[in-house]
């Protein structure tokens, strides 16, 4: 692992990556990599939780894997399956040599050769240039059993398959979950982890993460653009923008050869920051204009 010895190591680090890293979470993630705990990120989705591992594996020279959990995840499709079409052609083939003997056979069938590797496994084995970065997004889509058998898995390290018995991570990986909180994640879990809740960012921020991503975005845009998107974080929306959609608005933006915003590119745009017709709908004409003309008079003369 590259040295990393100081809270400012880790943030220098994720800056590399264009990671905009707070004091705060640069304390976290320094304790998760010193102490090898798992860091559990919670927040709302955009906030840059995904993000985070992403920078640490890139600035760390480890692979990246990811585990995208979903409603009715279970371990079989963590961890492993058999390749049971390749199992059939290999039936298929020796029947047709004949002189089958089923026990040899079976024995032949649940072999590596025959194993389909998964998220959970594939962190469990050894990687070039150390252990992975085990990145488990969206832990709240799941349900209470895949909880459950994750925290063993955490605690040990180790999966076990039946037909080949337990594998345990020679160098532990190094994990992050990451929760947008659509429901509360289990506190045994919680308990073996370092958690940080990942906030939307202060306004100067937010700027240093849009020139870090988006450097090509002029000063007076990017004040303007992060300024509404903050603003549009205090109205009653169904689902409030991110720093992705910040990110990505100025993107758009750019790509529109904009200056500087107007109630017409706003509207032209909306589908950039806002993500539900509901809140589109109710940010067109006069309400648009309103918030734009309330965030000129914040910052002043350009």
């Amino acid at each position: 692992m590259k040295s990393m010895t100081s809270i400012d190591d880790v943030q220098a680090m994720l800056a590399g990556q264009d990671y905009v890293c707070g004091r705060a979470l640069g304390t976290v993630v320094f304790l998760a990599l010193r102490l090898g705990k798992p860091l559990f990120l919670e927040g709302e989705a955009g906030t840059g939780k995904t993000e985070i591992a992403k920078a640490l594996a890139a600035g760390l020279g480890r692979r990246l894997i990811r585990l995208q959990c979903y409603e009715g995840l279970d371990a079989a499709s963590a961890v492993y399956e058999w390749n049971f079409a390749e199992q059939m052609i290999a039936i298929r083939a020796a029947e047709a040599s004949g002189g089958v003997d089923r026990e040899s056979l079976k024995d032949e069938l649940f072999t590596e050769e025959f194993l389909i590797e998964r998220p959970l496994l594939r962190a469990m084995r050894p990687q070039p240039g150390g252990a992975p970065v085990l990145l488990i997004d969206e832990m709240d889509r799941t349900d209470e059993p895949f909880e459950a058998f994750l925290l063993e898995a955490l605690s040990d390290f180790q999966v076990t398959i039946p037909e080949l018995g337990t594998i345990h991570a020679p160098e532990p990986p190094i994990v992050v979950l990451t929760s947008n909180r659509t429901r509360e994640v289990h506190d045994a879990l919680k308990r073996r982890c370092l958690y940080h809740w990942v906030d939307y960012p202060d306004f100067e921020r937010e700027i240093e993460i849009l020139h870090a991503r988006a450097p090509e975005t002029s000063e007076r845009l990017s004040r303007e653009v992060v300024a509404f998107v903050q603003a549009l974080r205090t109205e009653d929306l169904f689902k409030k923008p991110g720093v992705a959609e910040t990110i990505d608005w100025a993107k758009c933006l750019l790509a529109l050869d904009v200056i500087d915003l107007s109630p017409e590119v706003i509207a032209d745009t909306l589908g950039a920051i806002l993500k539900y017709q509901d809140d589109i709908a109710r940010l067109q004409g006069s309400e648009a204009k309103r918030i734009l003309d309330e965030v000129r008079a914040t910052l002043g003369p350009a």
